[in-house]
């Protein structure tokens, strides 16, 4: 028993090196944005994409930088979404709640099907990466616009 279960043992451990993959870089150059679509966001938005979800991961991710006055319209992910700010200053909104600063180095996390904005103050820019897990295929669902009044109140 123990002549056939050491070669079964050994070809089982080396077996996941045999399907391994070599790694995968993409470079900064290489990835093409586009400016955000005015149904979905108010003012300038440029959106990189970072990783597409692809198996084994159900997640994507996405650079986002937002001119001053530029923000996304209410939305809600139906799975989270993280915000890891990567330069400037801008805003975050709960529908109903305050609206917070977010700065470089900060990491904003929106729980499953909690509506919120985010984007630029009225005279920063800020950057951030968008990372969404995907449920049932969908990452976002976007809401209507936020109004003037919304984005400019305290």
């Amino acid at each position: 028993m123990k002549r056939i279960l050491a070669p079964a043992l050994a070809f089982a451990l080396a077996a996941p090196a045999a399907f391994a993959q070599s790694m995968e870089i993409t470079k900064a150059e290489d990835r093409e944005g586009t400016i955000g679509s005015e149904d979905l966001f108010t003012g300038t938005a440029y959106i990189e994409p970072v990783f597409p979800a692809n198996d084994p991961f159900a997640v994507n991710a996405g650079q986002v930088t937002f001119l001053p006055g530029a923000r996304s319209a209410w939305h809600t992910h139906p799975a989270g979404q993280m915000l890891v700010v990567t330069s400037g200053t801008g805003w975050v909104q709960e529908r109903g709640e305050e609206k917070h600063v977010m700065q470089t180095g900060d990491v904003v996390w929106c729980p499953p099907d909690v509506e919120h904005w985010h984007g630029a103050t009225d005279t920063t820019a800020v950057t951030h990466i968008a990372i969404q897990q995907l449920e049932n295929g969908e990452n976002v669902v976007w809401g209507e616009h936020v109004t003037d009044e919304e984005y400019g109140a305290e």
